[in-house]
């Protein structure tokens, strides 16, 4: 978990102060306090150049005061603010979110880092009030209708250890993989970010600036079951009325901000009310917002994809290095695998027909089915998924529920070379973390090609052993950006997807500035 900090509220700024002409016995009050120009038993020649240099003093001390007090962040919100009126009743935040609000001094940033030089820029973290962030973490037994999620995001998003997996992996890398949830994102960014090396706490001094708002935990509790838009759109719309009052961000109007939201893109844009989701993304002030999602809309521009959580965590470059080698070398007795379960309620099913001819290419394809609970993610099923993976030369990889799902990560992680039949669902999703050449680690079989009878078998069978070598070993390369390192400073030479994605932020704010967007 996150900490708690106990920071007070800053008080409100006061009005511009006024200065009489300075006299022998006058008063000049500056910032609200009374100081006393000359007393009797102070020397002063009083001639015009002495009046002088003494004004200039004062002055420069008032501009100064009045510059401190204009660059600091606004107080939280009153729970007036907060207050939603609704069937359900929302109850409004607490008037004391400020007391447990993150804290920009609760972690020690890296004394020093070989892999990075921030040479890119530096980020600022947003202290924001507890109740965006660190009470939605804490609430975790309210997070799904279907039952409590605290052990799910428990050890700073990563999930209880996955000792069920040490049967297929080296015994030096047991301690490296845990029950991870595909919608922890949110929570593992947070606290890599308050220790990553390129965080500044001088909000002056930043290029970017990061929002920890736990978008996609908190309207997750309220995607199934009748609840009104009110409800799901609520703390999207306080949180963006508290950032609409940072200095930072309306100097911009938020093109240098970036959140991580864990969910896909989908789950935050309600265009009617009667739809799914949120409206959290057609809100007018995150417009502008760099947003990290692990599924993006392709068409729209301040999204952005990011690997989804698998349930591998190295604590060191050592840990990554074994398992590039583990997986480099496997001997693989399968050719192909399908790893999911079938939508028997979707007429004509793609992945019913991937699994028909998974099972009628005996010997050379091996299956998982997921339709009922092996897969699920505090049972052995993961341990098994792991296990063929690992086994498979080539491994199926349709949509899913929507056009990405974590098995694609999950298959590369393990060395296996990814088989996509929608473009949408790598290709034009993960710009910063795959190669750019696809042919180079995967292979694309149109899906309409599959439907009309063509053997996936065969296609595969067509790549030869150095080819199917050659990108194997693309795939080893790039395992690096699609892992969540566990140590909250990262690795120590190794940039993992986060350190990818603030990079990528800076590169895209550069960008913007060169283009003139925000000036």
């Amino acid at each position: 978990m996150i900490p708690f900090s106990g920071n007070s509220s800053p008080e409100k700024p006061p009005k511009k102060p006024k200065s009489p002409p300075p006299t022998p016995t006058s008063k000049i009050k500056i910032i609200g306090v009374s100081i006393d120009f000359i007393k009797p038993y102070t020397y002063v020649s009083l001639n015009p150049r002495s009046c002088l240099i003494i004004f200039i003093i004062v002055l420069q001390i008032s501009l100064l005061s009045l510059s401190y007090f204009r660059h600091r962040p606004p107080p939280p919100l009153s729970p007036s603010q907060f207050t939603v009126s609704d069937d359900t009743a929302i109850s409004s935040l607490s008037s004391s979110s400020s007391s447990s609000s993150l804290s920009s001094k609760e972690y020690d940033l890296p004394s020093s880092h070989t892999k990075n030089v921030c040479e890119l820029g530096k980020f600022y973290v947003y202290d924001l009030p507890a109740e965006f962030n660190v009470e939605i973490h804490k609430n975790c037994d309210k997070l799904s209708p279907f039952g409590s999620r605290c052990s799910t995001f428990s050890n700073n998003g990563f999930g209880l250890v996955a000792a069920e997996i040490n049967r297929a992996i080296p015994a030096a890398l047991a301690n490296t993989w845990y029950w991870t949830d595909q919608f922890s994102s949110e929570i593992i960014f947070h606290n890599r970010l308050l220790r990553h090396e390129c965080r500044t706490l001088e909000a002056e001094s930043a290029t970017a600036y990061y929002i920890p708002f736990y978008a996609g935990l908190e309207v997750g509790k309220f995607l199934w079951g009748d609840t009104s838009v009110k409800v799901r759109d609520a703390h999207c719309e306080m949180m963006l009325h508290y950032i609409e009052q940072l200095p930072y961000f309306n100097r911009s109007k938020g093109w240098d901000h970036f959140i991580v939201m864990g969910r896909i893109t989908w789950d935050f844009r309600r265009s009617k009310d009667e739809d799914w989701g949120s409206k959290c993304i057609h809100m007018s002030s995150m417009r502008n917002i760099t947003r990290l999602l692990i599924e993006r809309n392709p068409w729209d521009y301040n999204d952005v994809g990011v690997p989804y959580p698998t349930g591998f965590h190295p604590n060191t470059d050592s840990d990554v290095a074994l398992w590039q080698d583990f997986v480099r070398t496997r001997q693989r007795g399968s050719l192909f695998c399908f790893v999911g379960g079938t939508r028997g309620f979707i007429p004509n099913d793609f992945r019913g027909l991937l699994l028909d001819q998974c099972k009628g290419s005996a010997g050379s394809c091996r299956i998982v089915d997921c339709s009922g609970t092996r897969c699920s993610n505090d049972t052995s099923g993961t341990s098994e998924i792991l296990e063929t993976f690992l086994d498979s030369e080539f491994c199926l990889q349709p949509r899913g529920d929507s056009f990405t799902r974590r098995s694609i990560f999950e298959c590369m992680i393990a060395g296996s070379i990814p088989v996509f039949f929608w473009r949408r669902s790598a290709y034009l999703q993960y710009e910063w973390f795959l190669p750019g050449e696809p042919e180079s680690y995967s292979v694309f079989i149109h899906r309409d090609e599959v439907k009309n009878g063509t053997s996936i078998k065969s296609v595969l069978e067509k790549y030869s052993k150095d080819e199917v070598k050659k990108m194997r070993e693309k795939v080893v390369e790039f395992i690096p950006k699609f892992i969540y390192a566990k140590p909250n400073e990262g690795l120590g030479t190794i940039k993992d997807a986060v350190d990818i994605a603030v990079d990528g932020v800076f590169r895209r704010i550069k960008e913007q500035n060169d283009k003139g967007f925000y000036r």
